[in-house]
């Protein structure tokens, strides 16, 4: 049941955005055991310097302008090993698919109880 928010620059290539995505949505199935038909994403393109904003350096590790935003709100109860080989999936995915540096993916992950998801017609398919 997650839902992932993937925010980048424009300008990339037509097959960047979609590249993103299946980076993204193949990492949860093989990290986090998600369903392949459990599919939510929200990929936007933002205009270079005012919409993509980062700091140059951050905890050692350089970052360029071509940073890439993967925000994934999930349903608690992953581990530590599953949530760190989902960081590391998504990263080197990336780089291999589309070119961005593994040092401009920055990951977010906002764990939230079950019951506060509705995947249409108001039905809160996990509230007991």
């Amino acid at each position: 049941m997650p839902l992932a928010r993937i925010s980048h620059i424009a300008g990339k290539p037509d097959s960047y955005s979609r590249s993103l995505s299946k980076v993204v949505h193949s990492a949860l199935i093989d990290a986090f055991q998600v369903p392949e038909d459990d599919y939510f994403q929200i990929v936007t393109e933002h205009a270079r310097k005012d919409g993509i904003i980062g700091p140059q350096n951050f905890l050692g590790i350089k970052h360029t302008d071509e940073l890439v935003f993967v925000q994934i709100t999930c349903a608690e109860g992953r581990t530590l090993d599953q949530k760190k080989a989902l960081y590391k999936a998504i990263s080197e995915n990336a780089a291999r698919d589309t070119g961005v540096r593994q040092q401009d993916v920055v990951i977010n992950l906002v764990e939230t109880a079950k019951e506060n998801w509705s995947f249409g017609n108001g039905d809160a398919p996990f509230a007991s």
